[in-house]
Order: structure tokens, then sequence, then C-alpha cells
């Protein structure tokens, strides 16, 4: 697969809690240099991004980031003002609590209640892989399908472990034919961002693509 091909897929992403906005100009550089599908933020960021860049870059944020487990209300009140502020795309974390103990009506709501506020946004939903067994995965993929989320995605990048292939396959078996597939937080090599696109995600989320196209990147002429 052409370098290309695979950054136009990639949610170029910061989440971490000490990013500069030197850290934060950086990633909408690369990001407009290279044609990836977006630059992931922290929310406190959107609107400088936006200003900054305008219609040069695609801003998605994250929201109950990264434990999940703030109220509905909290997270439609984060969901708003991100859209307020010109994000495009939204990537909220399910209450991973309430997954645990079998509230899945109660998380398919809360889904649903964001999805309303997204509007034609792009919303995808983060159900933390790492913390859920076989069962409650494939209640989630219910859960994300039935609500009318965009995308389901593995993970926060800030859990105990990251994207699998078993769980995208696990994914694949389980969502409704409009739903797509985001994988996030175990993209450590090129193997792995062309595997795992391979596998049929139609976004990665990391930090580390630009520098693990480096190579090709250099061999394109970018």
């Amino acid at each position: 697969m052409k370098v290309e091909e695979m950054l136009q897929h990639v949610d170029h992403t910061q989440l971490k809690a000490f990013a500069t906005w030197e850290d934060i100009v950086k990633l909408c550089e690369e990001a407009i240099r290279f044609k990836t599908a977006s630059v992931c933020i922290p929310p406190a960021y959107i609107r400088r991004v936006h200003d900054t860049y305008g219609e040069k870059i695609n801003i998605c944020t994250v929201v109950g980031f990264p434990l999940g487990y703030s109220v509905t209300e909290a997270k439609i009140a984060e969901v708003e003002q991100a859209l307020k502020d010109g994000c495009n795309e939204i990537d909220m974390v399910v209450n991973i609590s309430d997954v645990k103990n079998g509230m899945y009506d109660k998380v398919e709501k809360e889904i649903a209640a964001l999805k309303k506020v997204c509007g034609n946004h792009i919303l995808k939903v983060i159900i933390e892989t790492c913390y859920l067994n076989e069962e409650e995965k494939i209640a989630m993929c219910k859960a994300v399908t039935n609500a009318g989320a965009d995308y389901i995605k593995t993970s926060t990048g800030f859990g105990t472990e990251g994207a699998t292939k078993e769980d995208v396959e696990l994914f694949k078996k389980h969502i409704g034919e409009d739903v797509k597939i985001k994988a996030a937080g175990g993209v450590q090599t090129l193997e792995d961002l062309e595997m795992f696109l391979n596998l049929g995600c139609e976004r990665i989320g990391t930090s580390k693509a630009v520098a693990l196209c480096a190579g090709q990147i250099a061999e394109a002429g970018y």
C-alpha cells in the first residue's frame, strides 16, 4: 500500500496532557503536508487551530476522555462546545463502568444522545477493548450500531493495551453495515499500520504515522 493512501486514513493525534502549542502546530503542519484524514487534538486547542488553519484542516477531538465516566450531560456539553469551536469529528469514550455493570441499554442511549447533537458530524465511539471481555465487546458493537454512530473505535491509547487484530476481526462480525472501524493505540510499526488498513479499518488513530512512514515519504519525494 502506498504511503499516500495510508496517511489519508490516519487521524494524526496529539492528546498528551502536556501538549504545547508548538506540538499542535507541528501536528497540524504535518497533517496538511501529508493530507491525513484529520488531526485529533485536545478540546482546549480546537478554536485556536480552527482560527489558525481554517478549512485547511479537518479537526477531530475527544469527549469523556480518557476514562469515560463523566455523566452524559457533561459529554453533551463537551460536544456542543467542540462543534461551536470548529470541530468536525468527535471521538467519545463510553462509560466503561456501565459496560462492566451490564447496563448496555444505558450506554446505547448515551451514544444516541451524543449522535443527535453531532448531527451530520462524525461520531466515533471508543469502547476501550482492553478492559472488556468478548461478550461486552459484542454488546458494544450492537450498541454503537443501534445508536447510529459512524465508527466504533478500539482504544483511547491511554489504557493497558491498544488495538489488536483479533478485536478488529470481532468488530467486523458484529457491527452494522453502516458502522466503520477505527483502530487506535496499537500501531507501533509500519507493518501494524498496513495490517489494520488491510483488515478493513477506515481510520487509524496514531501519533506515529508520519514517523513510521518516513522512509517511504522520502522515497516519494514529499
